[in-house]
Parts: structure tokens; C-alpha cells; sequence
């Protein structure tokens, strides 16, 4: 129960849904009694009438004992309906307390691991699959609810009704109350054992399921390379190797829920049977009466789903446990991205590195290793270089998406550690290499970045990415659905998308990392040309491993291995014979020309 202390605030912002939900299950605990012991009465009275009605047989009495009996079954009858509705009135604000609070804390619980999620460096992101952090915001926060809800009302049940119970019965007759009960332990260690295996099972039927719907979205996302090599038939008889292990696991599950409800209906019909045996013997002794073996088949009754429940909530609890011990692990890890001291800086665009070196924390590779550059506001610096030399580390630096290993980065005088981290990166405008768009409109996925969407800015930052035509040619323009990571467009349409989500931003600071790879030597002329406009009064960084895109920039670094190894302008590195830039310059030439 350790780790389950971490929901306690949670219950405490809640405390009057708990305290109500305890108060209605005392109360609906009670109206659950009571009616027990009304039907003993009536039990009884229904034998001392029939005895007083044949005793009175013959006389005027007879009429009026009829009647007296009549009257005072009704008015037994009629109190027991009427609490029996009392009852129900509470079992209602019963669940609408304390599920209603399982509810509440499951949103919170689910609002706060998304809030840490956003938080987390992208260095988490490369430790942990995106499956395992689905499973901690859905399925571990839906066990720690059946604790919450389930679990804890089902306990108070089970404790309010064998407090209140057992003594009522222990007081009637000790013997008949030792042998009534004598099944319910079995039962709910059975119910326990049970329990755990049909979870089990169910855990290995979702994860079954998990692999299943994996490799189907893998397939679906892939149909195109699928078609092209011609695997449908391979790709086929693997779904169906999931889908049977799906099926048989299913049927294993669907065998333990056959023998389940079987063995909770024999214990339970045991117990009754014993009571019926056992009584029927005290009340030949003189005992107890009939009255009584009827109050304790509803004592039986009522105790026996609570003691079902026990077996189910304490397995509930143990799965909660194990669910909430990997949230609190995962909501332990803290980000070392954080603000020193939140300043928020309208940036010219002055940028510095300052002897930086980067290692990632992650796969121990070192990316940087001493770079030192500067952009002034207004200029356009391009980092060139094979693939691996380090060109994307500079530009996750600069958005504060890693820390530097060592040296600083600075903007505008002040280290990027300083700023802000909203206001740091609504700033830059940055156009990733992996690029990603959302399962929503083109019109939504460039207006990503802006609270207040302008029609005419995301028109012209359309146009300045060269992707404005292509777009209006679509049937539904701006609101065409780009399908699932941008399924739908092609690979050098998503890129120019991408860049217009990065413009219609305005940003100080342009990003642009090798966004151009997916697009033709035409339309990259068309947005570079676009490019030099908007580039002309903003800091901008391209990164490309093509020459063709970086050649108008004010001044080029070229990478290798992660230190600099040339810099200069376009003219100048081509002048180097022996330089890498000429090296990379010639080879790409030749490669067009083939």
C-alpha cells in the first residue's frame, strides 16, 4: 500500500465526495439489515396467527384474528418495500459519491502525468516507448481507479456488514451462525485465486492485442512499400499468427470465467443449504425460530457478494499498487530543462556559441566537440556537413532542447538557460529534419504555433513555402485532412508545409533543418528565392547537407565528426581545393548531372 499513499491528496481534494460516499454506505448498510430482521418478525407472526386463528376456530374471534393478521403482514410488507426503496435512494448517492470520486481523481490523475509528460526532455523520449507511456496514462491510472472506486466501496460494504452482522447473528445462536459462515472464507479466497488468473490472462490477451493492433497500424501506415515489394500474402499469414494467438488466449480467458461464476454460485448455495440444515434442526430443538433461518438466508445473501468482492479488491489493490509504483516512478524523473531565471527577452537574433560541446545523455555519442560561431541579427549562417557530423545537435541547442555539455549559447547576450522556456521558443521558428504533421486539416497544422490564427498570414506563409498551389488545387483546399502523420501528401509537400507552420509564426529566429531534402531543385529555388526575402531582416540557421541550399547564406560552417573544420563564405570554401565543402560541392554536381 506504499506507493497508493501518492493518491491520498487526490482524496483529500475530494474528501466530501469520500466522506458522503462512507456516510451513504453506513446508511445503505443499515436499510440492508433491517428488512432482515422485519421478516423475522413477520415470520414469527405469520406462525403465531395461524396458531391463534385455529385455536379461536368456531368463535366470532376467528374474524378478528384474520384481520389483526392481515393488517400487520401489510404493515410489515409495506416498511419492508419502503426501506428496500430507502435503500436504493442511498446505494444511488452511494455510487455517485465515491465512483463519481474514482472518476474525478482518474482525470486529475490523467491531467498531471500529461502536464509531466510535456515537461520531460526529449532524452526520456529516446529511453521509453511510446507504448509503455500510453499504458501509464490509460491503463495504470484505470487500475489505481478501480481502487479508488470499486475497491474502497466494496471494502467499507464488507466491513459495515460483518461489524453489524456477525454480532446480530452471534447473539441469536452462536452455532448456526459459525456454520453459516464456514463457506464464505473459501469463497473468497477461491474468488482471490481466481481473480488473479483471469487478470493474468487478460494481460496477456492485451498484449496480444497490443501486438496485433501494432503490426496492423505498421501496415496500414506502410501499405505503399507493402504494394511495391509485393509482401501482402507474408504480411497476411503474420496477422493471422497474431490474430490466433489472439483467439487462443481469448479462449483460455473464456474457459477460467466458465468454472468462475459456477464456483461462486456452489459456495454460495452451500452455505444456504447449510444454514436451511442446520436451522431446521435448532428450530426442531426449540432454539430459534423459522423467523429466524429467513433472517439468516438474507444475512447469508448479503454477505456473500462483499466477501466475493473481498478476493476481487484485493486483487484490485495489489494491481493498483503495482500501477501507481511506475507512475510515481515515471512522475519521479524531473527535467534538467528548466529556467534559471525566467527572463522573457524580445530577441534581436544575436547568437552565440561559445566553445560548445554535446554528448547525449542517452547513447553516450559525442555530436559536438568545441564549436564556436556567431550570427548577428539580420544574418543567415548555414551548417553544412556529412550526415552524423552534428548539424541538428546545433539547432536542438539552440531551442534549449538539450543542455550543452559544455560551453554556453547565448542570445542576444543573455545564456538560453536564463530565458524562459515559452518565451525562448515562440521566438524561434524552427523546421525539424523528422518532419511531423497532425492527423487534422492543413490549415490546422500550420496555424499550430498561433493562438489567433490569421487567414492572410497562413495564405502568404503558404506561398513563401512554395506549397500554396498545391494546396488550392486540392478538392477542399486548407481544410484537406493530411490523414495520419501526413499520409496524404507527399514527401516534399510535408516539408513545405512544415516550413510554413514554422513562417506564419513571424519568429526572430528561422530554423530551417534540412528541410529542403524532399524537394526538387526547382521548388527549392522557388523557396529559397522566397526565402531571401523573409531571411532578410531575421537571424535565420539553414542546415542541409546540400550545397545548393545553404550557397546564399552570408556564411557557411562545415561539420565533420562535430567540430568545425571550414567557415566561410560560399566563394571562399569553393577556393579551397582540398576543403571538404568543394569536396561536397562536386559530388553532389555529379550526382545531378547523372
Amino acid at each position: 500500500m506504499r506507493a497508493l499513499t501518492a493518491v491520498n491528496p487526490f482524496i483529500f481534494r475530494y474528501k466530501w465526495h469520500f466522506l458522503g460516499g462512507v456516510l451513504f454506505v453506513a446508511l445503505s448498510t443499515l436499510l440492508a439489515i433491517w428488512p432482515a430482521q422485519l421478516v423475522r418478525y413477520a415470520f414469527d407472526l405469520v406462525n403465531e396467527g395461524i396458531d391463534l386463528y385455529h385455536l379461536f376456530a368456531g368463535t366470532r374471534a376467528q374474524q378478528g384474528v384474520y384481520a389483526l393478521f392481515g393488517r400487520n403482514v401489510l404493515f410489515y410488507g409495506v416498511l419492508i418495500i419502503a426501506l428496500a426503496l430507502l435503500r436504493g435512494i442511498f446505494l444511488f448517492f452511494m455510487r455517485q459519491t465515491l465512483i463519481v470520486m474514482s472518476r474525478l481523481v482518474e482525470n486529475d490523475q490523467k491531467n498531471q502525468i500529461y502536464r509531466h509528460y510535456q515537461s520531460l526532455p526529449l532524452s526520456f523520449y529516446r529511453r521509453h516507448s511510446t507504448g509503455d507511456l500510453m499504458s501509464r496514462i490509460s491503463e495504470d491510472v484505470g487500475r489505481v481507479r478501480m481502487y479508488l472506486g470499486p475497491g474502497i466501496m466494496y471494502f467499507l460494504q464488507l466491513v459495515l456488514l460483518f461489524v453489524l452482522i456477525v454480532p446480530l447473528m452471534l447473539l441469536v445462536n452462536v452455532k448456526l451462525t459459525l456454520y453459516t459462515l464456514a463457506p464464505l472464507p473459501i469463497l473468497s479466497v477461491s474468488i482471490f485465486y481466481v481473480n488473479n488468473l483471469i487478470e493474468r490472462k487478460s494481460d496477456q490477451i492485451q498484449r496480444a492485442l497490443a501486438a496485433m493492433t501494432t503490426f496492423t497500424q505498421e501496415a496500414f501506415s506502410g501499405i505503399r512499400v507493402l504494394k511495391s515489394f509485393a509482401r501482402q500474402a507474408d504480411s497476411h499469414a503474420q496477422f493471422t499468427k497474431s490474430s490466433n494467438e489472439y483467439k487462443e488466449k481469448s479462449l483460455s480467458l473464456n474457459f477460467v470465467n466458465s468454472l468462475f461464476f459456477p464456483l461462486i454460485l456452489f459456495l454460495i448455495g452451500l452455505s444456504t443449504l447449510i444454514t436451511v440444515w442446520v436451522g431446521g434442526q435448532e428450530v426442531i430443538r426449540g432454539t430459534i425460530t423459522t423467523g429466524t433461518i429467513a433472517e439468516f438466508l438474507i444475512y447469508v445473501n448479503l454477505l456473500t457478494w462483499p466477501v466475493t468482492a473481498l478476493g476481487w479488491t484485493s486483487s484490485l489493490v495489489q494491481r493498483a499498487e503495482a500501477s501507481q509504483a511506475r507512475i510515481n516512478e515515471f512522475l519521479d524523473q524531473k527535467t534538467d530543462i528548466v529556467s534559471r531565471q525566467n527572463l522573457e527577452h524580445n530577441m534581436l537574433g544575436d547568437i552565440v556559441f561559445d566553445n560548445v560541446s554535446f554528448t547525449y545523455p542517452d547513447t553516450g555519442i559525442r555530436a559536438l566537440r568545441g564549436v564556436s560561431f556567431r550570427i548577428r541579427p539580420g544574418q543567415t549562417l548555414a551548417v553544412i556537413g556529412n550526415t552524423g557530423s552534428g548539424k541538428s545537435t546545433i539547432a536542438a541547442l539552440l531551442c534549449r532542447l538539450y543542455d550543452a555539455s559544455a560551453g554556453h549559447v547565448a542570445i542576444d547576450g543573455i545564456d538560453v538557460r536564463d530565458y524562459a522556456l515559452p518565451s525562448l521558443r515562440e521566438q524561434i521558428g524552427y523546421v525539424p529534419q523528422d518532419v511531423f504533421l497532425f492527423s487534422d486539416s492543413i490549415r490546422h497544422n500550420i496555424n499550430f504555433g498561433l493562438d489567433r490564427p490569421d487567414e492572410e498570414k497562413m495564405q502568404q506563409a503558404a506561398r513563401d513555402a512554395a506549397v500554396y498551389d498545391n494546396i488550392v488545387a486540392f478538392p477542399e483546399g486548407f481544410d484537406t485532412k493530411v490523414g495520419e502523420r501526413g499520409i496524404t501528401l507527399s514527401g516534399g509537400q510535408k516539408q513545405r508545409v512544415s516550413m510554413a507552420r514554422a513562417l506564419v509564426k513571424e519568429p526572430k529566429i528561422l530554423i530551417l533543418d534540412d528541410s529542403l531534402s524532399a524537394v526538387d531543385t526547382k521548388t527549392e529555388n522557388t523557396i529559397l528565392g522566397a526565402l531571401q526575402r523573409i531571411m532578410a531582416d531575421r537571424t535565420s540557421l539553414i542546415i542541409s547537407h546540400r550545397v545548393s541550399s545553404v550557397k546564399l547564406a552570408d556564411e557557411i560552417l562545415v561539420l565533420d565528426d562535430g567540430a568545425i573544420v571550414q567557415h566561410g563564405t560560399h566563394e571562399a570554401l569553393m577556393a579551397e581545393p582540398e576543403g571538404l565543402y568543394r569536396a561536397l560541392y562536386e559530388r553532389q554536381l555529379q550526382a545531378e548531372e547523372a
